[in-house]
This record gives C-alpha cells, structure tokens and sequence, in this order.
C-alpha cells in the first residue's frame, strides 16, 4: 500500500482526553447513576450511562442474529453506540433500530452496521488496510471501523454532522481515522486505492470513482436503489474487484437515506 497521502484531516485534539473513567463528553456533567427497568430495557438518571451490560447483550444478540465475525464484535463491544445519539434517545442506544441524529440523518441500526462491516471483512484474518466510508454522519460506525481497519477515511457533506462526528469522535483519539467535509459521491482518490469502501447511504447506482478508487482484490458494501420507483426500496450489493473484472452480489433489502452530491 502506498504512503498515506499528507492531507489535513487528521483529527484535532484540543485540550487532554478524559480521564478512563468518563462514560460521556466532556459537556456533559451530570452524574451516572443506572436505575432498575425492566428486562431488556434501559432506564438512566441523567445524561449518561454504565453501558457495558446492555452492549454485551446487545452484542450477544447480533451474534444470535448470525453475525459471526470476531474482530466485528469485539469492535462492537468496545464502541460505546451511547455517546453518539442524542441525549433525547440515550435510552435506546442499545436497541436494533435507528436513531435521529439531526438534519434529516439517522445512526443506523446495530443490525445493519455489523452485517456491513462483516460483509466488508469477508472473513480477513486480521484487519483491513485503508477504508474509505461514505457518510459519517454521527460517526459511531467510523469509530467501529477504526479497529477494523489499518487506516479509516470518513466523508461526510453536510457541515453539520461532519463537527458533531468530530465532536463525538474526539474523546476515543482515534488516530488512524481522519475526517472529511466533501462530496462523498467523488470518493477521495488522494487515499486510494482503498482496500474497501462501504456507503450509509444509497443512490440509483454505485458512483464511478468509487469503483475507480477500490484496489484490485478489495470490496465495496453499499445500498443502491432497487429501481426509479417512488417508494426507494433499496438492496444492499456488494462488488469485489477481481483481477478479471467486477462481480457483484445483490443481496437483502435495506432502507438508508439517499445518496446526495455537493456540500452543505
């Protein structure tokens, strides 16, 4: 693989990280208390959580849903999916569906990311090299990546989940994953060739330079539409790039927010 290309995205740490035992944000400062609910729900007093026995559950269940991946749900287990929703839903942070994160967005469900990224490993003994991601949103699915992989580029176009992903991310001093504001739909191909693409969000086809950008023998994980109906249904595909061409495998249906050009 080549150098890593000298571009300013690398994120910045203001200020020293937090101490270990922070569970939340540093703006965040009420006390952590975890209060008796039901059995399969969460219910908290004030704005964070000791989460590590819902995500065990939560990761117990993906494993019961077939995800089989080691490395996928040792990186599930270890980022907490908490600190990247909203204080409005904290409750249901470990719960299979997706949440609002602002602007039209959404974090995707537990279920969905762990399926992509185990379709994006196809079975790797250790990790990836270089991963481009579309569409950081929040950013907890980066975050999962950035054990997945030797090195993480994120795009994000909308200006305002591009600072709250760096937000969010800031805590974790993830230095192998970088940030970037941009059109998604162009990739980056001052990074590439990527040894794997994955996209949260899908469009009537998969970009060009995407493809242009993924290295022979890699993998690119996306939601596309299943045709120009209005109802959007969508198909996760998966191409790998083989020295003898494209294969692609279209496989079950998904719902993801469209796939959109520019910056905003």
């Amino acid at each position: 693989m080549k150098e890593r290309p000298s571009f300013p995205v690398r994120l910045d740490f203001l200020g020293k990280p937090p101490k270990s035992s922070r569970l939340i944000p540093a703006s965040v400062h009420k006390t952590l208390i975890q209060v008796m609910a039901p059995p399969g729900k969460l219910m908290l007093q004030g704005e964070g959580m000791n989460s590590t026995a819902v995500r065990m559950n939560m990761v117990h269940k993906l494993s019961r849903q077939g995800i089989t991946d080691p490395l996928v749900l040792s990186a599930m287990r270890t980022i907490e999916r908490h600190r990247f929703v909203d204080s409005a839903f904290i409750n249901q942070a470990y719960e299979d569906t997706s949440l609002p994160i602002g602007l039209g967005q959404t974090i995707s469900k537990p279920g969905v990311v762990s399926r992509m990224l185990e379709l994006l490993r196809n079975g790797a003994p250790g990790r990836l090299g270089r991963v481009l991601e579309i569409g950081t949103g929040c950013g907890y699915q980066a975050a999962v990546l950035s054990h997945l992989a030797q090195e993480v580029y994120s795009i994000e176009r909308l200006r305002g989940l591009h600072e709250k992903a760096r937000e969010n991310l800031r805590y974790l001093r993830l230095m192998n994953l970088h940030l970037l504001l941009a059109d998604g739909m162009v990739g980056y191909a001052k990074g590439a060739p990527y040894a794997a693409i994955i996209a949260a969000a899908g469009g009537e086809c998969i970009p060009q330079a995407w493809v242009d950008q993924l290295a022979v023998g890699g993998r690119l994980v996306a939601p596309v539409s299943a045709g120009t109906t209005a109802s959007g249904q969508q198909t996760l595909v998966v191409i790998d790039k083989t020295p003898h061409g494209l294969r692609q495998t279209v496989l079950e249906a998904v719902h993801f927010v469209p796939l959109k050009s520019g910056v905003a």
